[in-house]
């Protein structure tokens, strides 16, 4: 279980990376255009070299994250924060060359803040704020001032008188201001729907996030919850099977004696019921075997790697033995030309005969069940479909995933268990109605990565 929350951590960091290289990338292209416009659109001269070479910096380190994420070393959220603060560096030596705090982008300081406070814990957000602000307050003293926009002045070889001299410099100068104005707003019109646009999408993710974590946890609880019982029936199998193996073992001393004292010559019929009786008593003793198997011995001791045809026929034949007379269809349908393997486990075999008894109970004599197997390199899905009523309505959501006290229409602790036990083992069971009549169980179960 810690395993699987270190393995959930690390996938989240690892993803918080690869967002923060999107976002770094919308970042440098954002920057582009603007410079652009800036130096050939709206003729500002800024210092064109240096603020290449800063955006140049700031992609040989996307350069470098997108490497870093091709890598198997864990992502941490030290990591993270020092990338963040990388970019910050950035924007601050841009905004140095460009103004300082009187650039009407400043507002893009806030961009690292959202990302620190989504992404990581909380302390990294405060120590983001400290940067942010030292910076922020750092460029307002320190910067390469915006160059003046000069008002175009009249033509020197002409004669102006000093009123008429003095009104052009006036008309001018309000040009100016009306420029740098419109500059302004536009910078901040464009900050805020950069910002708008970013919150939004940020918000819309963290939901998801959220609802995805609630599913997450839902599923985490219906899982204790199975597991719980399934801990209460191993506990009763245990005890069960204490309690029964004396009472089983006295009858079939029994029946050795009586067999001994009846010679089969003699008493035929009375040997013929003997031998039923014998068979009984080794199935009850081979059920208890299961029973103990469930209780708690490991994937591993309790099954070993077998080629899939000869596990399903193993099965199959398995359940002959109980059910003789039953009538199945045998369909197989494989994807792929390999000789899957799969573990052959106990309680996974004990599951498919339960399935298979709860199908042709509820299936026609006449009808019978069908069978179909079908696989690929990695899954192999197994339907039982049988001919009766169909699965009741108000049993359908949650038949197998938890225990049916009533056993008036096939569905008890015995689906439960099979149930359990294929989730356990990687697998799924899906249950439904065919639309032609009668339930189908579908079962989806792991291969071995053997290929021959």
């Amino acid at each position: 279980m810690l395993s699987h929350a270190v393995h959930k951590s690390e996938f989240s960091a690892r993803q918080n990376l690869k967002w923060l290289f999107i976002l770094r990338n919308l970042m440098i292209l954002s920057e582009v255009i603007l410079i652009i416009l800036s130096i050939y659109g709206l003729n500002i001269k800024l210092p064109e070299q240096p603020l290449w070479l800063v955006i140049l910096s700031i992609a040989i380190v996307n350069c470098y994250t997108s490497m870093r994420l091709e890598t198997d070393d864990p992502v941490t959220e030290l990591e993270i924060f020092s990338q963040l603060v990388i970019d910050v560096f950035g924007i601050t030596a841009l905004l140095y060359l460009t103004g300082g705090a009187s650039n009407p982008i400043i507002w893009v300081y806030l961009l690292p803040l959202i990302i620190t406070a989504i992404m990581l814990h909380q302390s990294y957000a405060w120590y983001m704020v400290i940067l942010t602000t030292s910076l922020y307050t750092m460029l307002m003293a320190y910067n390469i001032p915006l160059p003046s926009i000069e008002p175009h002045m009249p033509d020197p070889e002409m004669r102006y008188s000093d009123a008429t001299n003095q009104a052009l410099m006036q008309q001018f100068h309000a040009m100016n201001d009306s420029h740098y104005f419109n500059l302004h707003i536009f910078g901040m019109w464009f900050g805020f729907v950069f910002s708008a646009g970013l919150v939004a999408f940020f918000v819309v993710e963290l939901a998801k996030t959220l609802k995805a974590q609630e599913r997450n946890l839902a599923e985490a609880r219906e899982n204790a919850l199975r597991d719980e019982r399934v801990v209460a029936l191993g506990t009763l199998a245990a005890s069960a099977a204490h309690d029964m193996g004396t009472p089983l073992g006295t009858i079939a001393i029994v029946t050795h004696e009586l067999e001994q004292e009846y010679p089969v010559h003699r008493y035929p019929d009375l040997h013929e019921k003997l031998l039923i009786m014998q068979q009984q008593v080794d199935r009850c003793k081979t059920a208890l075997s299961v029973m103990s198997a469930s209780a708690g011995e490991m994937r591993a001791e309790s099954g070993s790697a077998m080629l899939l045809m000869d596990y399903i026929d193993d099965v199959i034949n398995q359940w002959r033995s109980h059910k003789p007379t039953a009538k199945l269809c045998f369909f197989i349908n494989p994807e792929v030309a390999i000789q899957a393997r799969i573990i052959a486990e106990l309680t996974l075999t004990h599951s498919i005969i339960n399935i298979l008894n709860n199908a042709a109970e509820a299936s026609p004599a006449e009808k019978g069940i069908e069978f179909h197997a079908s696989w690929d390199l990695d899954t192999v899905i197994i339907e039982i479909r049988d001919f009766g009523p169909g699965l009741p309505p108000e049993l359908i959501d949650f038949a197998g995933k938890q225990p049916v006290i009533s056993k008036k229409h096939g569905l008890g602790v015995g689906l439960f268990l099979a149930y359990s036990t294929i989730h356990r083992l990687g697998g799924k069971v899906n249950l439904h109605n065919s639309e032609s009549g009668g339930a189908c169980v579908e079962i989806t179960l792991p291969l071995l990565n053997i290929r021959e």
